[in-house]
C-alpha cells in the first residue's frame, strides 16, 4: 500500500473546473433513461399480456422476445443498431440507436415484472369480475392493474435506476452523455481517475434523487391503499 501514489487519486481542482462541462451531458443521460423507460414500459406491458396469453402463437413469440432481450448484453444490442444496421441500409443516429436499444432491452425485463405483478393478484378477482359481466380489458384496467401497480412499483423503479447507470454505455456509440464527457476531459488532462470518480459521484447523486422519489411514491400509494 505504501507504493500507491495517493496524490494522483483525485484532483479536486480539475474536478471542480470540469464539472460544468461534464454536466452538459446530463440532458442526454436523462433523455435516454426516461424515454427508454416510457417506451419500455408500454412495450413490456403488452409483451407481458402476450406472455400470459393462452394462444401459443402469441405466447411463444413473447417468451422468445423476453429470453432474447434478457440474454443479450445491451452493449451488443447498441453496436448492432448503430454499427450493424447500416450494412443493410438502415441508419440510426447515435441518440436514436441508444433510445431504441435501451427501450427494447428494458422491455424484456419489465415484461416479466408486469407479468409477475398481474399474476400475483388472486384469480378469484378475475372470476368475480367475469361474473358481473366485465370484459377482460375492463377487469384488467379497473380491478387488476390498480393492485398490480403496487407490486410492480419497486422493481420497475430499480429498472429505471439501471437505465440511468446503463446509459453510460451510450458513450460507446458516441452519444455525448455524462460518461462520454468525462472521458473526453480525462483524455485531455491525462487524469482519468479524477474524472471517473467525479462521474461516479454524479451518477450516485442522480440515483439517490430517484430513490428518494421512489420511497415517496411508495409511501403515498401505501396511504391511499390503506
Amino acid at each position: 500500500m505504501g507504493s500507491i501514489q495517493w496524490e494522483y487519486l483525485f484532483n479536486a481542482k480539475l474536478a471542480i473546473e470540469s464539472f460544468p462541462y461534464v454536466m452538459q451531458g446530463i440532458g442526454y443521460t436523462l433523455l435516454i433513461s426516461l424515454v427508454s423507460m416510457f417506451f419500455g414500459l408500454i412495450l413490456g406491458f403488452f409483451i407481458a399480456l402476450g406472455r400470459m396469453s393462452k394462444n401459443q402463437f402469441i405466447k411463444i413469440p413473447a417468451r422468445g422476445y423476453i429470453s432474447f432481450m434478457r440474454g443479450v448484453p445491451i452493449l451488443v444490442l447498441l453496436f448492432l443498431l448503430y454499427f450493424g444496421f447500416p450494412i443493410i441500409g438502415i441508419q440510426f443516429s447515435a441518440l436514436t440507436a441508444a433510445i431504441l436499444g435501451f427501450s427494447l432491452s428494458s422491455a424484456g425485463y419489465m415484461a416479466e415484472i408486469n407479468r409477475s405483478a398481474i399474476a400475483s393478484i388472486d384469480k378469484g378477482q378475475w372470476e368475480a369480475a367475469t361474473s358481473i359481466g366485465l370484459s377482460y380489458f375492463q377487469t384488467l384496467r379497473r380491478i387488476i392493474l390498480p393492485q398490480a401497480v403496487k407490486v410492480a412499483m419497486p422493481p420497475l423503479s430499480n429498472v429505471l435506476l439501471d437505465l440511468i447507470k446503463g446509459s453510460s454505455l451510450a458513450a460507446m456509440i458516441t452519444v455525448p452523455e455524462l460518461f462520454q464527457n468525462a472521458k473526453i476531459v480525462g483524455g485531455r488532462e491525462f487524469d482519468y481517475m479524477t474524472m471517473y470518480i467525479l462521474v461516479a459521484l454524479i451518477y450516485w447523486g442522480i440515483c439517490s434523487v430517484i430513490s428518494f422519489f421512489q420511497d415517496y411514491l411508495e409511501s403515498r400509494y401505501e396511504m391511499k391503499s390503506s
